[in-house]
């Protein structure tokens, strides 16, 4: 059945209990600060520090957006995009988008104008949905893109160039709409990360929303009474679909505007959230917070909290070590997934098996995988070979990319383009990337393995293993290494802390700067090659 169905499940069983609570940390700062802002906050209730809502007007906002839809021609497999940051108005404007027959198509917070644009047209978007964060964006490309598209804006102040959210889903009815919905059709675009170019359009359909809803409950049993706190953007499958868990058991989840250790520490205790998931970089800020003595836990209520959670990215042993040091009683889970197989839970660690930490997992529920070798034959336990999976959760394509389709769908199994192996027990372990496997002399170095070693260190807060161009040996490694504040390491202590490496692993090359990751917290090491590659080639230039 549609996942539209649960939401009006929980309106008409739970109506008038919170579902979703919105936490601006910042706007309370501003209270704290300047009169003058207090006034401006108190007049616009998009500035409120905290806003919450119940199923029941969760469904009407969601109907009434529909409806205005409908009203404006929007039909069964229409496209609407969203270009909003995480707010109260998002999921409703998502659930309204699937109401109609449409297709939900949310864009990255951080694309510029002109991936706005390529997106949009990408997609075929008729309609966007933006936010005030995005007016300038959208100004610069309005005379191109309203021609063909309507443009609907969510905040106070609505600029010239759209039509105000709010006046007009006020006017509509609030009944649900007598739109067919069947499993099978057409749900969502997602885009790819971009991390060769311009990103590919996803396609999933309602089967896939169904599947990951089921996946996500499955796996973290969330109940009536758990309170999930959502940090990450929700354009990206990973926020959206672990909230799917609470939407599957009819409970509340909490909407955290911005992070620091602080806001995320206050917030559960004050919401009484039970399950947070966080990105790695998150976890270490807690981390050194609670070690730097700038939180002390003692301070905030933090008992009801069962279960941390992480994905997006390769996770330290020595950060969970670190954190089951802190908080024995927490849960631990692993996610691991892939927008194509609509975000995270084809595998995972499971929070029985946290004594396989470093592991990516198992099969996720409902999910098979197998890991190949280039022709597409299974490897031998412990050989490294590509991760496939295969489940109810997997792409139907990339949209008006065949040629891009069939490189990665292998009649029902999709290859992640991630670099695995299997262990004795039938654990999962992550080794790279497979376009960031570094080959060295011939030698095949596989930079997470390295990375997870020197995130041993203590004064390591981050850390990124590249491949630099080299004359002689076609790659060399080089290990970007950003500090925790306060520490002092030299390169030669580095490479005397790698002896410990087999001698092709250890980095030929230690640069301490900052480590840049994207909003979901994988690092960008696109970004990286090109910053380093570029400073070795002119170093090599004026060196000849």
């Amino acid at each position: 059945m549609p996942i539209t169905q649960y939401l009006e499940r929980n309106a008409r069983d739970y109506a008038d209990e919170v579902c979703l609570v919105e936490i601006n940390p910042e706007i309370q700062e501003k209270r704290r600060v300047t009169w003058r802002d207090y006034e401006l906050i108190e007049s616009n209730p998009y500035c409120d520090y905290r806003r919450e809502i119940t199923w029941a007007v969760f469904d009407e906002k969601a109907n009434r957006f529909a409806n205005l839809l409908i009203s404006r021609g929007i039909k069964k497999g229409d496209k609407v995009g969203i270009l909003l940051m995480n707010c109260l108005e998002w999921l409703p404007i998502y659930f309204g988008i699937l109401k109609t027959g449409a297709l939900a198509v949310p864009l990255n917070f951080r694309y510029d104008s002109e991936e706005i644009k390529y997106c949009l047209k990408l997609a075929d978007v008729d309609v966007l949905v933006f936010g005030p964060e995005f007016i300038g964006r959208i100004e610069e490309i309005a005379d191109e893109i309203e021609k063909n598209r309507l443009l609907f804006y969510v905040g106070g102040n609505c600029p010239t160039f759209a039509e105000d959210y709010d006046k007009l889903t006020a006017n509509c009815s609030s009944r649900k709409p007598e739109i067919e919905i069947t499993d099978t059709d057409d749900a969502a675009i997602y885009f790819s990360s971009g991390t060769t170019g311009f990103p590919k359009a996803i396609l999933h359909d309602h089967t896939s929303l169904m599947h990951s809803a089921a996946c996500e409950q499955n796996h973290h049993k969330q109940g009536r009474d758990d309170v999930f706190l959502c940090i990450p953007p929700l354009y990206h499958t990973g926020a959206k679909m672990h909230w799917f868990g609470s939407l599957f058991a009819g409970s509340k989840a909490v909407l955290l505007k911005g992070v620091t250790p602080k806001s995320v520490f206050e917030t559960v205790s004050n919401e009484g959230c039970t399950i947070v998931w966080l990105l790695v970089p998150w976890a270490q800020d807690i981390l050194l917070a609670i070690e730097r003595g700038e939180i002390k836990v003692e301070d905030y209520k933090l008992d009801q909290w069962r279960l941390m959670h992480i994905g997006a990215q390769p996770v330290p042993q020595s950060l969970i070590k670190k954190w089951k040091e802190i908080f024995p009683n927490h849960e631990y889970d692993t996610n691991y997934g892939l927008s194509e197989s609509i975000g995270p839970g084809c595998v995972h660690l499971g929070t029985e098996n946290i004594h396989k930490v470093g592991a990516i997992g198992i099969p996720g529920y409902g999910w098979e995988v197998k890991i190949v070798d280039e022709e597409g034959n299974e490897v031998a336990q412990g050989d490294v070979g590509e991760l496939a999976v295969k489940g109810p959760g997997v792409m139907k394509c990339y949209y008006k990319d065949k040629k891009a389709t069939n490189e990665v769908l292998k009649g029902d199994w999709l290859h992640t383009g991630d670099m695995a192996m299997l262990d004795e027990d039938g654990f999962i372990f992550l080794v790279d990337r497979k376009k960031d496997v570094i080959i060295s002399g011939g030698e095949n170095i596989y930079p997470v393995q390295i990375e997870n070693f020197l995130s041993k260190h203590s004064a390591i807060k981050d850390v990124a293993v590249i491949g630099i161009a080299d004359a002689r040996l076609g790659e060399i490694s080089a290990a970007i290494i950003e500090l925790k504040p306060g520490k002092i390491v030299t390169e030669d202590e580095i490479n005397t802390f790698c002896k410990e490496l087999p001698r092709y692993k250890r980095p030929r090359k230690i640069i301490f700067a900052d480590i840049p990751r994207n909003p979901t917290g994988k690092i960008e090491k696109p970004k990286l090659r090109q910053i380093y590659n570029s400073e070795s080639l002119v170093a090599a230039q004026n060196k000849s």
